[in-house]
């Protein structure tokens, strides 16, 4: 095959509808849109979810769940992730955006324990968990939280 012979699946392609060119294209006059009515004005048809005036479905189902406003989203680092820096480094969440480990900082960054760190660093973020903070000291290393 070459990339002559190549075609389109069949289906894949539509024509677009040429509207409102005489009758003799099928498609004059009302231009597909019949007589009169809601639909057949400019800009009409109705609302999303409108159901003819009987109440609709979203407003008839239960709502459920709450949302904090309050709620605080924190970009998660593991262990394993800070092995790339050097020995003695002192990883904070700018160091962090600019090695590419997490991509925004939102509300801040926590250190989570997976993975293994193998090298002594000191660590400055704004959350940590128990047995991350347990392993950067063990491996040498000094945990700040902001």
């Amino acid at each position: 095959m070459n990339l002559n012979e190549m075609k389109y699946n069949k289906g894949a392609r539509h024509t677009k509808k040429i509207l409102g060119r005489g009758q003799g294209s099928g498609l004059g006059k009302t231009s597909g849109k019949g007589h009169k009515g809601q639909n057949a004005r400019s800009g009409g048809g109705v609302a999303i979810g409108f159901e003819g005036g009987q109440t609709p479905i979203y407003k008839i189902l239960p709502k459920r769940g709450f949302t904090n406003i309050n709620r605080l989203e924190y970009a998660v680092v593991n262990l394993s992730d800070l092995n790339r820096f050097e020995e003695g480094t002192t990883v904070t969440p700018e160091l962090l955006k600019q090695a590419g480990i997490v991509k925004k900082t939102l509300d801040g960054v926590k250190v989570l324990g997976n993975g293994k760190l193998e090298k002594k660093l000191n660590v400055t973020c704004n959350k940590i968990s128990k047995t991350a903070q347990a392993a950067i000291e063990k491996a040498g290393g000094k945990v700040e939280v902001i």
